[in-house]
């Protein structure tokens, strides 16, 4: 253990070569890193406040200890995210440990479905598990991606670190008196208890598994509605983790790195960092102690004597006051933030004109550690021209989740215009989720038709048929109403085409009709308009066709009365 700590720096004790250095680093690799943004330009963040139960400002880690080491001066030279580049033409710092690089990946993937406008890169995640630990000391994970020994940073005693007295009994940490760092991505037992994952589905949330610190870290870094991909949001989200300004730096000079090509390595093979940046105290030849810059303080309980340059004369200048680099915005609790807007179960959304949709538009919100998130106001939008409504007559309703984290939007009545419409339910106001559902209403159906009398329909030629026609149309043996009838007249219901000659029906100004579109009543009565015979005498057919497909064939005769011989005188 003593080992490891030797290997890590006392957070904020970089000193102004080791960021001269990145920059230096990322100048000769042109690596494409994002530039940073105003505020984080030199010094460390100071933590004000009293002791504290936890840590101060939420930073993931505690501003514990980290590895300090940069990358190559010259970067894979690929450009571009790729995560494919050969082992042998890659550094050997390029290389992440399989199991390591799996679980970033997996993160990233897990993030985009649950919260895509984070634009979590497995890059960034990448660079803070080499700075917080090596990738996992290397890689050294078993076959569930879980260390063989805890990952453990020093005491948060107050002696050099931040002090922050124990809050999980040393569940996590095995220390009962203070808190300590935690796992590959070196989570605080107070942070885990709020944002750990069980990302590899064993049942148990555990920060020495790299793929539930990995996913925990991502998520923890898109909290509070950053992107990702932009540089503010990414200097944030990063200060949020150590409130360093070299943290950020020297994450960032990784990022950049990662970012020109990767290639995967076995596990337990990742080059691991070798030293801090600054001298360990020791003793001069003389016997007297060689100055070292002292830590400085991420937490009440450490001070930050900085030498300063020596004078001619022997003195030293008085040092200058930093300038304080403003704090990272404080971002929502986790479970008071959105994460996502699912489907909670909604069923295909289809009714006939004028019927209520038997389905109802319901979705699930979730906060962002992915648990169900009650009482958030959710919008449900109507958007089409089928007249289509929520009950009530309204077109936009808003609903309240339920303790299950679902909202069910009030059923949806048809309207009389058959086509495609949307329902659109969105949530959240500074970055809003919304859902969109296609929906379509179709015409009224019937799926049978009958006529309400037998009568033969005979006429002689050039004469009306005598009795008028009547049908009724049903679904599911209800009457059926306001459904659409194609009437035609054929000479042969086999082969039926339009016909040219025999009955006919009239136009408004008397020309003969033989098709026509109609509509069955509020009863599902159909009456058809009066019926003509030409002087084509024989044997035809009218053809009523249902949407819905019912059909139902008239017979219609033309023939000329018989003639009668005269009495016989």
């Amino acid at each position: 253990m003593a080992a490891h700590i030797r290997r890590r720096l006392r957070k904020g004790a970089t000193t102004t070569a080791v960021a001269a250095a990145a920059v230096a680093a990322l100048a000769a690799s042109q690596a494409p890193a994002a530039p940073l943004t105003e505020g984080s330009t030199g010094g460390d963040q100071q933590a004000a406040g009293g002791e504290s139960g936890g840590p101060e400002d939420d930073a993931a880690t505690g501003n514990s200890p980290y590895y300090t080491d940069l990358p190559p001066l010259v970067t894979p030279d690929r450009p571009g995210s790729s995560s494919n580049l050969p082992a042998a033409t890659g550094s050997a710092e390029a290389g992440i440990p399989a199991s390591v690089l799996a679980a970033y990946k997996q993160a990233e993937r897990t993030v985009a479905g649950t919260d895509p406008a984070c634009r979590l890169p497995w890059q960034l995640l990448a660079a803070i598990g080499k700075v917080e630990s090596g990738q996992a000391r290397g890689g050294k994970v078993d076959a569930n991606g879980t260390t063989p020994s805890p990952i453990l940073g020093p005491a948060l005693n107050g002696q050099g670190f931040a002090l922050i007295k124990d809050t999980d009994g040393g569940a996590y940490d095995g220390d009962a008196v203070h808190d300590r760092a935690v796992g590959p991505m070196q989570f605080i037992p107070s942070t885990w208890a709020t944002w750990g994952q069980d990302a590899n589905g064993d049942g148990r949330k555990d920060p020495n598994n790299i793929y539930d610190a990995a996913l925990a870290a991502g998520r923890y870094l898109c909290a509070g509605g950053r992107d990702l991909a932009v540089a503010a949001d990414l200097d944030r989200a990063v200060l949020s983790y150590n409130q360093s300004t070299e943290y950020l730096r020297t994450v960032r000079s990784w990022f950049a790195y990662y970012q020109r090509g990767t290639h995967e390595v076995p596990d337990g093979s990742g080059v691991l960092p070798t030293s801090p940046s600054t001298p360990t105290p020791g003793t001069t030849p003389g016997g007297t102690t060689s100055p070292t810059p002292s830590p400085s303080p991420s937490k009440p309980g450490g001070t930050k004597p900085s030498p300063g340059p020596s004078k001619p004369g022997g003195g030293t200048s008085p040092t200058p006051k930093p300038t304080p680099t403003p704090p990272p915005k404080p971002t929502p609790p986790p479970a008071d933030t959105l994460g996502s807007l699912e489907n909670a179960g909604t069923g295909p959304l289809t009714a006939t004109a004028g019927g209520t949709f038997d389905e109802r538009v319901s979705v699930r919100a979730r906060n962002a550690l992915g648990a169900p998130m009650a009482q958030l106001p959710v919008t449900f939008t109507v958007t089409g021209s089928t007249g289509t409504l929520f009950e009530g007559g309204r077109k936009t309703v808003t609903v309240i989740s339920k303790a299950d984290g679902t909202a069910n939007a009030p059923a949806l009545k048809a309207g009389e215009k058959s086509g495609d419409f949307t329902v659109t339910a969105t949530a959240g106001t500074t970055r809003p989720r919304t859902l969109t559902y296609a929906a379509s209403v179709t015409a009224r159906q019937a799926d049978a038709i009958v006529r309400t009398d037998s009568k033969a329909l005979v006429a002689a030629p050039g004469e009306k048929f005598a009795d008028a026609v009547t049908l009724k149309a049903t679904y599911k043996g209800a009457a059926a109403a306001g459904v659409a009838v194609t009437a035609t007249l054929v000479a042969d219901a086999d082969k039926p085409a339009e016909n040219d000659k025999g009955p006919h029906f009239k136009d408004a100004d008397g020309k003969p009709l033989r098709n026509l579109a109609l509509t069955t009543d509020a009863e599902g009565l159909l009456r058809l308009p009066d019926l003509f015979a030409d002087e084509n005498p024989g044997t035809y057919q009218l053809v009523l066709t249902t949407e819905g497909g019912a059909t139902v064939v008239i017979e219609l005769t033309v023939e000329a009365a018989e003639e009668t011989a005269p009495p016989e005188a």
